[in-house]
């Protein structure tokens, strides 16, 4: 009877938690970081103001909250090396599934995140939090990259002669935020056109890296 109590609790705390973030999403997309309140955030979640200040304490913790799981997709503890899809392109038999594995996965984030990260770039100059956030974010996209591509040498799929080192990072700076946010600003992309170019231009790059003179 106890851990019926316990697990109704729990739940009710989730969907509230679920249901503040999802109201902090569309307000810091809508209305930008500045002009975002917490109680504008309560009201648009039909929680008391008390609620959101417990749970997130201050605006910067919010938003960090809202982007990291924006980036997953759920409130999962999962990062992005952890989910489904990222392992899925570690192990496809071809260099070009896992290629468009990985096109598709980082693509699906950037649709699910890119507005909110537009939101913490706003933020970054203001906030440590979301500063030390975007730091942490970057290190992690080239962590990932970085698995990727050698999982990619060590099952034997990359050319031979190739700097794993030069990839990795080349690579990796196509897979962050802010350089989807440039394409998108300055070109005017679509997810599917993003997709398109990070699959086209990663494949490329695996074979520079295995150019000396490039």
């Amino acid at each position: 009877m106890m851990s019926d109590v316990k697990g109704l609790r729990a739940a009710r705390v989730a969907e509230t938690e679920e249901r503040i973030l999802a109201a902090a999403h569309e307000l810091f997309v809508r209305d930008g970081y500045a002009a975002t309140t917490l109680t504008a955030v309560a009201d648009a979640a039909r929680v008391a103001p008390r609620t959101v200040y417990v749970r997130f304490g201050t605006k910067a913790d919010l938003l960090r909250r809202v982007v990291d799981v924006a980036i997953v997709g759920d409130t999962q503890d999962l990062d992005v090396q952890s989910r489904e899809w990222y392992q899925a392109a570690l192990v496809a038999p071809t260099v070009d599934e896992r290629i468009g594995l990985l096109a598709d996965g980082s693509a699906a984030l950037m649709a699910r995140a890119g507005d909110v990260f537009a939101v913490a770039q706003q933020a970054e100059p203001l906030e440590p939090v979301i500063a030390a956030a975007a730091r942490a974010g970057r290190a992690a996209t080239r962590d990932s990259m970085r698995s990727f591509f050698t999982a990619l040498r060590d099952d034997g799929l990359l050319p031979a002669g190739v700097d794993l080192d030069w990839l990795c990072d080349t690579a990796g700076v196509l897979a962050h935020a802010n350089t989807y946010l440039l394409v998108r600003e300055t070109l005017g992309w679509t997810i599917d056109q993003y997709r398109t170019w990070l699959r086209a231009t990663w494949q490329r790059l695996i074979a520079a890296a295995a150019t000396p003179d490039r």
